[in-house]
């Protein structure tokens, strides 16, 4: 379920205000992960930089969003290849 929340948020990237809900969309699976504190520490950034970078206004590295991401269980290239 985690998996399709992550990939219909990233399939709006494109649209409008799509980075700020793919942010948020993350930010929400953070908190059902454990929370930011939980998930910073395994993803081995700050809680203030998860904070930041989760932010509606946030602008993560790509370095960042995928440590989080795999920090969650989740694997960047699972949010962009389908199983057949």
């Amino acid at each position: 379920m985690v998996l399709d929340y992550l990939r219909t948020a990233s399939d709006e990237l494109d649209e409008e205000g799509g980075e700020s809900a793919f942010l948020l969309a993350l930010r929400h699976v953070v908190e059902a992960q454990g929370g930011m504190a939980a998930v910073a520490e395994r993803a081995k950034v700050s809680r203030e930089s998860l904070y930041r970078a989760l932010s509606p206004k946030g602008n993560p590295t790509l370095r960042t969003m995928t440590a989080v991401i795999k920090a969650t269980g989740i694997h960047f290239h699972d949010l962009t290849h389908r199983a057949s």
